[in-house]
């Protein structure tokens, strides 16, 4: 039974999705995550402790811990984890993307500096504090976040002060943030594999919504994209050119676009798949995403692939407001929207729930499929309609 070793957060929504889907295909999993390496198995899943803050000294303690386990490939579920992951699998001579590579998908200023020696378009960019002076409108960015966590437009000089001030909240006063000009356009998601350097594309998702700011909230995204032919090969083309300049050779990336007249300019890639639940929204006949990468980790990946449905897509239901998650109401309703297979509600009772730009998680998906993007479309928003959600206001916001 072939070995597959799963590097990912205790709580991230994935781990258990990866985790079943590994016993599904009969492999044998091995579990590294940032627990607690003091308590005892407190997880109940064997998990190999790792710490994601020194990826080069996890990896090698990692690779030690795993080599007569028959590990015959590797999956990294979020950023931090894809850095060790591809450390890890360099000490066990396993195909994945350079730890180099891995690791600069963490950092905005050095991928747009990459970027832009690759000839790629770029916007006007600087790390704050380095003598350039912000052209508005312009984005803030803290240069490590995911899931446009502590992404800002300000446009002007006061909305400047106030961003930076907010990020300075959730990064610290010392972190580095990036000031980049604001790019106009549609914005666009591409899903794809590397293998030995060459990109295969899974989907290109459009995300119907206007993100023009001041913050970047992603809600929907829907398959295939409606853009012309043109358009989409370009998004691929950039896309491709990108990930070479940026070193990634073999796994899965998830990658952020926007589209103008200007062309195609790449806001970011990570070096691991869709985040979230959203993997749920790709299926490939009867293959779940998960499992189609962990059959790309060990070599075994189906040449040929058909996307079970015409279209589908996932909404990351936004949260309302900041507060204590009680209850939601109106999943029934949801459900029952022509077209939606799927309401998952991730919030817990007690939890609590952070807009953007200080939040970080989503208090739950909503997946459907037809015929037609434009239904699918249609289908998340009438779900999404049916949802109230009863959030208790903090003491703070009360007094």
């Amino acid at each position: 039974m072939p070995g597959i070793l799963i590097v990912a957060a205790t709580t991230g929504y994935q781990t258990r999705a990866f985790a079943d889907a590994a016993v599904r295909l009969g492999l044998s999993v091995t579990l590294a995550t940032d627990r607690c390496h003091i308590l005892e198995n407190p997880w109940g899943d064997d998990a190999i402790p790792v710490r994601f803050e020194q990826p080069e000294d996890a990896a090698w303690d990692l690779a030690e811990a795993v080599r007569d386990r028959g590990i015959a490939g590797i999956v990294a579920v979020a950023d931090r984890p894809a850095v060790v992951a591809a450390f890890t699998a360099r000490h066990l001579g396993l195909p994945w993307h350079p730890p180099e590579a891995a690791a600069v998908c963490r950092d905005k200023h050095r991928m747009r500096i990459l970027f832009d020696q690759a000839g790629l378009p770029v916007p006007r960019y600087a790390l704050a504090g380095s003598g350039d002076e912000p052209k508005f409108p312009c984005v803030l960015k803290p240069l490590g976040l995911s899931a446009s966590r502590g992404v800002i437009r300000a446009n002007n000089p006061g909305e400047y002060a106030a961003a930076m001030n907010r990020i300075r909240r959730i990064v610290g006063p010392d972190a580095p943030v990036q000031v980049e000009q604001y790019i106009p356009g549609r914005e666009f998601a591409l899903e794809g594999l590397m293998t030995g350097g060459e990109l295969r594309v899974l989907a290109i998702f459009d995300k119907p919504d206007p993100l023009e700011g001041p913050y970047f909230e992603e809600t929907i995204y829907v398959t295939p994209s409606r853009e012309p032919a043109a358009i989409q090969n370009a998004i691929v083309e950039t896309c491709a050119k990108a990930a070479r300049a940026l070193g990634l050779s073999h796994g899965p990336i998830h990658a952020e676009m926007r589209v103008n007249e200007g062309g195609v300019y790449m806001l970011e890639i990570a070096a691991r798949p869709i985040g979230g639940l959203c993997a749920r929204a790709l299926r490939f006949g009867d293959l779940p995403l998960e499992e189609l990468l962990l059959l790309h980790a060990i070599g075994r990946a189906p040449r040929e692939l058909t996307l079970a449905w015409p279209a589908s897509g996932v909404m990351m239901i936004p949260v309302p407001r900041a507060g204590v998650f009680q209850a939601v109401s109106g999943l029934e309703m949801a459900r029952a929207v022509p077209g939606v297979h799927d309401v998952a509600i991730t919030a817990k009772r007690g939890e609590m729930m952070v807009p953007l730009p200080e939040g970080a998680s989503y208090p739950g998906f909503i997946f459907a499929a037809g015929e037609e993007p434009g239904v699918v479309e249609n289908a998340l928003r009438s779900a999404h309609g049916e949802l109230r959600f009863d959030i208790l206001a903090r003491l703070e916001q009360v007094f």
